[in-house]
């Protein structure tokens, strides 16, 4: 997961070269986690591997010859407060880069500040976010291919039909997030 999101931050860092100052020290990357409420677990997780990465790069010289910081927020595993926080990140922070929460409720409501920005927007985990936007500059690093609802399921249904006798029920347990 690591070189995947150092390959993806690297690309998107290239990008970036003529919109960041060649007199700035640093990229600035910015983004929500869940740090606190029910994805709060996973969202740990993900912001560490991040850190690490931070950490690694910035000890090879940086993006582009630039120390790259990280700046987030704690969503709260909530949507509420994310557009919020997005745009305190581009209008505040002056972030150099958007990249998306851990999660499908966190991303959602951050694609809209992507969206009215026109920035490139990618994402951790979000299942088909981008469904009801069809937002051209929206990316995600989930590991179920382009038909994201079905790709999670079919597998187990699959297995089910298999067997002798089929099942009759289904239970599905999640997280109400």
């Amino acid at each position: 997961m690591l070189r995947k999101l150092s390959s993806l931050l690297l690309g998107a860092a290239a990008a970036l070269v003529i919109s960041v100052g060649a007199q700035a020290q640093e990229i600035k990357i910015g983004f929500s986690m869940s740090l606190t409420g029910p994805l709060a677990a996973n969202g740990k997780q993900a912001l560490l591997g991040m850190q690490i990465w931070e950490e690694e790069v910035n000890a090879k010289g940086g993006l582009l010859g630039k120390k790259v910081k990280l700046v987030y927020y704690d969503d709260q595993s909530q949507a509420a407060p994310v557009p919020g926080i997005y745009t305190k990140l581009l209008d505040v922070d002056k972030v150099d880069l958007i990249i998306g929460p851990y999660a499908t409720v966190p991303a959602a409501a951050a694609m809209t500040v992507a969206v009215q920005r026109k920035k490139v927007f990618e994402i951790l985990f979000g299942l088909d976010v981008n469904h009801e936007f069809k937002y051209d500059r929206f990316f995600a690093m989930i590991p179920s291919g382009p038909d994201t609802k079905p790709s999670f399921t079919a597998g187990f249904f699959e297995t089910a039909m298999a067997q002798n006798p089929k099942p009759q029920t289904v239970a599905l347990a999640f997280a109400d997030a």
